[in-house]
C-alpha cells in the first residue's frame, strides 16, 4: 500500500470560508485565493489542495493551470461534472451530503407547486383573479425517482408522508435497504406507469440524455417531469416539444443550456415551472459546507484519504 499524499497548504475562495477553518490542525495552512488575484502569501508551487468557488462560471478553472503540484481539487457542489478534466491527475472530491436536504426540499416543493396549481394561483393573484380548480395533488401519485444516491434518499424520505407510490431507478437493478431499485435500462417501461418523474442522478456519460425522447414519449398524458439533477440528463429539445404541446408538465431547477436563453419556448409555458439552479442554495449551505471543510482539513492533516473522492488521483493504492 502506497503512502498517503501530504497536504499541507489548501486555498479557499472566500474570506468567510478561510475564517471558518480556524483553528487549523498542526502542520496545515489555509490561504485565500479568490481567483481574481494571486493567492495570499503562498507560491503556486506550494499549493497542495484547492477549494473551488461555489459559483462563478468557468474562468477560475484557468487558474488551476498555475498550480503544478495540485493533489486535490475540492468542489463545494454535489455534482462534479467537468472537474476531473480540469484537475488533470489530481484527486477530485465532491461536497456530497452538504446540499442533500436543501435539494430534496426544493424537489418536493416543485412537485407540490405544480401538482397543486400553486404556480397558476400566483399568476392569478397578479391579476386579482379567483379561479379555483381541482388539481392532481401529490398523494397517491405514482412517482418514479431516477437516482438513489444521497439526495435521492432524502427525496424518498420526504415523499413518504405524502403517501405516494414510489418506484426507484438506479444505474443497475438491485435491492438495498429501501427495497427494490430498478435499472436504468427499465426506464422506458417504467415511464408508461409514471405520473411524476423526478430526476436526481449525477451527470456522466451514461446519464447524459438518459431522459430522452423515448422515455418522455412513454410518459402518460399530464405527467410531470421534475429535474433537480443536471440539465443534460434530460433531452431539452424533446422535453420542450412535449411541454409546449401541453401533453406533459415540467418543473425544472436545471436546464440545458443554462441559463435558458431569452425567448426559449419553455419560458412562456404555463405548464412549466423554472427555478434558476438553486436546489442546494439555501441558508443551510453555509454552515454545512463550513463543517464539511473542517472535517476534510482534519483528515488531510492526519494523512487520511479525503471524504467524497470521485477521482482518486494520488490516493490510488499501490
Amino acid at each position: 500500500m502506497s503512502a498517503e499524499p501530504k497536504v499541507r497548504t489548501i486555498t479557499v475562495p472566500t474570506r468567510q470560508l478561510l475564517d471558518s477553518l480556524a483553528p487549523l490542525p498542526g502542520g496545515m495552512r489555509a490561504v485565500l485565493w479568490d481567483f481574481e488575484s494571486d493567492p495570499e502569501g503562498v507560491d503556486y508551487a506550494d499549493i497542495d489542495a484547492v477549494v473551488a468557488p461555489y459559483a462563478g462560471g468557468n474562468g477560475w478553472q484557468q487558474g488551476l493551470r498555475r498550480v503544478p503540484n495540485l493533489l486535490l481539487l475540492q468542489a463545494q457542489t454535489t455534482g462534479y461534472d467537468g472537474l476531473p478534466e480540469v484537475a488533470g491527475g489530481a484527486a477530485v472530491a465532491s461536497a456530497a451530503g452538504v446540499h442533500a436536504a436543501a435539494t430534496a426540499e426544493l424537489a418536493v416543493g416543485l412537485m407540490l407547486a405544480s401538482l397543486r396549481g400553486i404556480d397558476a394561483a400566483v399568476r392569478d393573484q397578479q391579476e386579482s383573479r379567483w379561479d379555483p380548480h381541482r388539481y392532481p395533488g401529490l398523494a397517491d401519485r405514482k412517482v418514479t425517482l431516477v437516482g438513489v444516491g444521497g439526495i435521492g434518499r432524502e427525496i424518498a424520505s420526504r415523499l413518504a408522508p405524502f403517501e405516494v407510490r414510489l418506484t426507484r431507478v438506479g444505474s443497475t437493478a438491485r435491492n438495498d435497504d429501501g427495497g427494490r431499485v430498478h435499472g436504468a435500462d427499465e426506464l422506458v417501461r417504467l415511464a408508461a406507469d409514471t405520473e411524476v418523474l423526478v430526476v436526481i442522478t449525477p451527470l456522466n456519460e451514461s446519464t447524459r440524455g438518459l431522459v430522452g425522447e423515448q422515455v418522455l414519449a412513454a410518459l402518460p398524458d399530464g405527467a410531470l417531469v421534475v429535474n433537480v439533477a443536471r440539465g443534460p440528463v434530460v433531452d431539452t429539445d424533446a422535453l420542450t416539444r412535449e411541454v409546449v404541446s401541453g401533453r406533459l408538465r415540467a418543473a425544472l431547477d436545471v436546464v440545458d443550456p443554462e441559463p435558458l436563453p431569452a425567448g426559449h419556448p419553455l419560458w412562456g409555458c404555463a405548464n412549466a415551472i423554472i427555478t434558476p439552479h438553486v436546489g442546494g442554495n439555501s441558508d443551510a449551505f453555509t454552515p454545512r459546507i463550513e463543517e464539511f471543510l473542517r472535517r476534510q482539513v482534519q483528515r488531510l492533516a492526519a494523512g487520511e484519504e479525503p471524504l467524497n473522492l470521485v477521482q482518486s488521483g494520488p490516493w490510488k493504492r499501490g
